[in-house]
């Protein structure tokens, strides 16, 4: 059984920088796709970034290009999630997905297609 553990949130004034970690266990086939969702309240869950495991291509959604990036530690089965010039829309939970297979950009707007959820992460921007 897949399990993933999320890590690194917390509360953070607008410009500042965070980085979220996602430690996903249980895996037993050699290939992957870990995604990283937000959900703020009163708001659909959003899907903003994601890594595959087979050559670590990486997604993102509009509303975090160039402000968030997305890596893997590939011996641990971790992706982290940096995220820089952080402004209060970005307050949410923040959800790590896995599922054992390799999807494209298309998944981020299908959270139902993961499996396997962490717990969530609080982030949240505010001076």
């Amino acid at each position: 059984q897949v399990q993933v553990a999320e890590s690194g949130g917390g509360l953070v004034q607008p410009g500042g920088s965070l980085r979220l970690s996602c430690a996903a266990s249980g895996l037993t086939v050699g290939f992957y796709t870990i995604a990283w969702f937000r959900q703020a309240p009163g708001k659909e869950r959003e899907g903003i970034s994601l890594i595959v495991s087979s050559d670590s291509t990486t997604s993102y959604a509009d509303s975090v290009k160039g402000r968030f990036t997305i890596t893997r530690d590939a011996a641990a089965n971790t992706a982290f999630l940096q995220m820089n010039n952080l402004n209060p829309e970005d307050t949410a939970v923040y959800y790590c997905a896995v599922q054992e297979r390799i999807f494209g950009s298309l998944s981020l707007r299908y959270p139902s297609w993961y499996k396997n959820w962490g717990q969530g992460t609080q982030v949240t921007v505010s001076s």
